[in-house]
């Protein structure tokens, strides 16, 4: 069989695996909503998360994504959603020295001192494996999986149907432009030297900034489908917090988990996109991070940046114009003044632990649902006032807040997020930060095209 034909029998099957999932969701809903059938949704989201759960990594990816923004699907499929982790089977000895072969050469081996057969953990796109370089380095190399781009176009076209089919349904918020950021951001996810300068842009980024360490790409054994990188000894954040660190280790995880967020963001407009736990661990040697996994970084333009500084400062002062200005510079388009008085209680919500100068835990309430009840009352006003169109921007800062926020609150942090967000964004200037970001993408080597997208 051709590779051609090879490629569009798996896309056809894939397709056949998820489009019953979607065909299903969309017989659900729309029976209860339009003719009165009561369904088990729950039951039907388990099944769901079932099915997709054993696909190869971008709509499991996708999936994680929606499910943080406030009713980008219905609340029981998005809380199963959200539980989602790869669990794609490995690929195994023989089939991974072929795809090496495929990278490197079919003297590839000659190039390293040694090479684990087993994986040593797995990625949404790929797996990865513990390696050992002629000159003693310890390296990680990233493999991707076979045909993972006609994976990810098969995956998109069933997310947009069932973004579609959702929208038919509930138009309170129009998702043309969340699609859009996410078809965007898994397309450039495929590309593994583009990963590698977004490595480098962290590595610039967080240099000064104290407990995170990012790894350093290898670009002599790097390329579209292969990202090889110094290894870091570290282990994943839930293990330790399962083992009940004391208070004070747990502060200063947050502490340097969120400046490794948003230092980027407001010095340099760049974002990670993907805060799940996976994507950082503590160190043995002290209490720092390191930060992994850059294919889901967003660069904003800086008025997307001073809009979020304009936000807080509308809020802080009760300053409703302040406030609608600061939508403008999101990039909300004709907002009416009801519908933004309606994000206003989510914005309020977001805000509220940035608002006073003590410590505190990032929520103080004791119930696992006020942020759910929060979004449903966002909801219901945005389909009272007519529904809203979110800037595309808006989706990977929306999740690396919501996702953030949530780490915070398993770590039982207790800071002074007011101080924190402060030292960010103390003397914040659209120009400078123009000129920094520019400085930075032009030495990590991130791509012109698309590093900005709008």
């Amino acid at each position: 069989m051709s590779d051609e034909k090879a490629n569009l029998f798996g896309e056809f099957r894939r397709m056949a695996r998820t489009s019953g999932a979607v065909g299903g969701i969309a017989a659900r809903v729309a029976g209860q909503r339009f003719l009165g059938i009561k369904t088990d949704k729950a039951a039907h989201a388990e099944d769901l998360k079932a099915i997709l759960g054993g696909l190869k990594g971008p709509m499991m990816k996708v999936a994680q994504m929606l499910s943080t923004i406030p009713d980008a699907l219905p609340e029981e499929y998005a809380r199963e959603l959200a539980t989602l982790q790869s669990n794609a089977p490995p690929m195994g000895w023989p089939f991974v020295r072929r795809r090496m072969a495929s990278e490197l050469g079919p003297a590839w081996q000659s190039r390293f001192k040694t090479f684990g057969q087993e994986a040593a953990a797995a990625a949404s796109l790929g797996q990865v494996h513990r390696a050992t370089l002629p000159d003693g380095r310890q390296v990680a190399c990233k493999l991707q999986y076979p045909d993972m781009p006609t994976v990810v176009e098969a995956d998109l076209r069933q997310l947009k149907l069932a973004m579609g089919l959702y929208a038919r349904m509930d138009s309170s918020i129009q998702g043309g432009d969340i699609y859009d950021e996410l078809r965007d951001r898994l397309r450039e996810e495929l590309d593994y030297e583009r990963e590698a300068a977004q490595m480098r842009l962290y590595g610039l980024m967080l240099e000064n900034v104290e407990g995170v360490r990012v790894p350093s790409p290898v670009p002599e054994l790097t390329t579209k489908r292969l990202l090889t990188m110094n290894w870091l000894d570290g282990r994943a954040i839930q293990q330790r917090i399962e083992e009940d660190p004391s208070q004070d280790e747990r502060n200063a995880y947050a502490r340097t988990l969120f400046r490794a967020w948003y230092v980027p963001f407001y010095r340099y407009g760049v974002i990670h996109g993907d805060p799940h736990l996976g994507n950082y661990q503590v160190r043995p040697d002290d209490r720092g991070i390191n930060l992994l996994d850059f294919g889901t970084i967003r660069v904003f333009e800086p008025r997307f940046v001073g809009g979020t500084v304009m936000l807080f400062e509308a809020i802080e002062s009760g300053d409703d114009d302040k406030a609608a200005h600061a939508f403008e510079k999101w990039g909300f388009r004709d907002l009416k003044r009801d519908t933004m008085d309606v994000l206003m209680k989510w914005a309020r919500f977001v805000h509220e632990p940035l608002m006073e100068d003590r410590e505190r835990p990032i929520q103080e309430t004791n119930d696992p649902l006020y942020g759910r009840k929060v979004a449903e009352e966002v909801h219901a006003g945005l389909k009272r006032t007519g529904g809203v169109r979110p800037p595309r921007e808006f989706v990977l800062m929306d999740r690396a807040t919501v996702g953030l926020g949530s780490v915070f609150l398993r770590l039982r942090a207790r800071v002074n997020w007011h101080r924190l967000f402060k030292e960010m964004v103390e003397g914040f200037d659209e120009a400078e930060l123009a000129a920094r970001q520019a400085e930075a993408l032009a030495r990590a080597g991130v791509p012109a095209a698309g590093a900005v997208a709008v």
